[in-house]
């Protein structure tokens, strides 16, 4: 069920109800009936209106429907009333998302996420739709804490709570200390719109094996692996979980952890689905989304995806999208247009901001040769009686600190700005 302003686009309708379609498809559930309300103002007892609430009852019996979803989020007295009014289950969109990401979820990060942002979102409605939780439902929306904190009051909830932002302050405490020892490697992450293709073009870059599925947020985890550029340097990629049309704050924020290894980033790859008839909007929704995550401002480069899926490959269909979007390269993971064309300019990125210097290091300094490796690459090393000379590749923002390691046995070692 979608409720819309009176004189929305049509289009921008359907768009609202084929994305709902999507999520109930990928927990398995079957759509009986769209509806969609016009209105100017919610209701804030029942959202939809006592008069749309009667044609649902009849038509919740005449389809013998287990549950109504609706494309918002609800509050839970509205939650509440529409319950008790219906005689069936209610579902908002946020549940909806909650409950893929709960079948979804792997890793005991990706578990601990889920959790966390399913006691936050379901601590305020059930400790107001009855009192000790006695009620029990089945099948979507309930997976997760949602069965096994059943009996569990106000307090231990909020104790869970407490104890799942721990655990994960620790994981992104561990998180921050593998970044660290990777950081002389300049860092890629895949961000864009669930379902754009990320998986298969990482996959594609990066030799692994990370499940990629036509199917919404089918990653959730944050996977990070070498990819070698045409030139030979090594970079970082990583492939975070997707974004959606107004993705719920606080699940967010319960991501914040697998989120950070894109906030860690020095260049942003958006990727974009360009054979979806709602490209502009989704596009947007992940540039929201980034605004959100203080991310806008990273340095992007526009990946239109899928470009293999385009209605009869027509040249101008192409030529359109290479209009609107100018800086935006067009590949397809599946067939692997383009790709190395994408490397070369992942490449180009990393030139750019990074330094080539040359380093003599005297041979009581060779205890600091290990950490010149893994800071910098050495792209040339050249033997000499007192020492040896490096020619280094170094990020930008590593350079200062591998200045100020070097500078430390004095005047023998020099470390001289080099052509970029």
């Amino acid at each position: 069920m979608a409720v819309v302003r009176k004189g929305t686009e049509r289009a921008l309708i359907e768009e609202y109800l084929e994305e709902i379609e999507q999520l109930c498809a990928t927990v398995g559930a079957e759509i009986a009936l769209r509806i969609v309300q016009e209105r100017e103002q919610l209701d804030p007892a029942t959202y939809i209106g006592k008069g749309k609430v009667e044609q649902l009852r009849s038509l919740v019996g005449e389809y013998a429907a287990s549950f109504v979803i609706f494309d918002e989020g609800l509050s839970p007295v509205q939650m509440r009333n529409l319950q008790q009014m219906l005689g069936v289950k209610i579902l908002d969109r946020t549940m909806l998302i909650l409950d893929i990401f709960a079948q979804h979820a792997r890793t005991l990060e990706a578990k601990t996420q889920v959790e966390l942002a399913q006691l936050q979102y379901l601590y305020p409605r059930l400790t107001r739709l009855w009192t000790h939780l006695e009620r029990q439902y089945g099948g979507i929306g309930t997976r997760g804490p949602g069965e096994t904190q059943i009996e569990t009051d106000r307090r231990l909830i909020k104790q869970r709570i407490a104890h799942l932002k721990r655990r994960l302050e620790e994981i992104e405490l561990q998180r921050t200390v593998q970044r660290k020892e990777r950081d002389h490697l300049m860092r890629f992450a895949l961000v864009g719109y669930t379902n754009a293709g990320k998986s298969t073009l990482f996959n594609l870059l990066t030799n692994a094996n990370v499940l990629a599925e036509d199917k919404l947020f089918a990653t959730l985890d944050t996977t990070v692996r070498r990819c070698r550029l045409p030139s030979g340097h090594d970079v970082l990629l990583s492939d975070t979980v997707g974004f959606i049309r107004k993705l719920p704050a606080h699940l967010v924020a319960s991501f914040h952890s697998t989120l950070a290894e894109a906030a860690d980033s020095d260049v942003l790859i958006h990727v974009a689905d360009c054979s979806h008839p709602a490209l502009d909007r989704q596009i947007e929704s992940v540039m929201e989304t980034l605004t959100q995550l203080s991310m806008e401002s990273k340095p992007q480069l526009l990946v239109l995806n899928k470009v293999d899926q385009l209605s009869g490959h027509t040249t101008t269909t192409v030529e359109i999208l290479r209009e609107r979007y100018p800086h935006a390269l067009l590949v397809s993971a599946a067939s692997g247009y383009n790709i190395q064309r994408l490397l070369r300019r992942m490449e180009q990125f990393v030139l750019e901001r990074s330094i080539r210097t040359r380093v003599f290091l005297p041979f009581q300094a060779m205890n600091q040769l290990p950490y010149i490796y893994s800071n910098a690459v050495v792209e040339q090393r050249q033997e000499t009686e007192n020492g040896i000379i490096l020619d280094l590749l170094i990020p930008e923002p590593r350079s200062g600190m591998l200045a100020a390691v070097l500078e430390q046995y004095g005047s023998n070692v020099q470390l001289s700005a080099g052509q970029r």
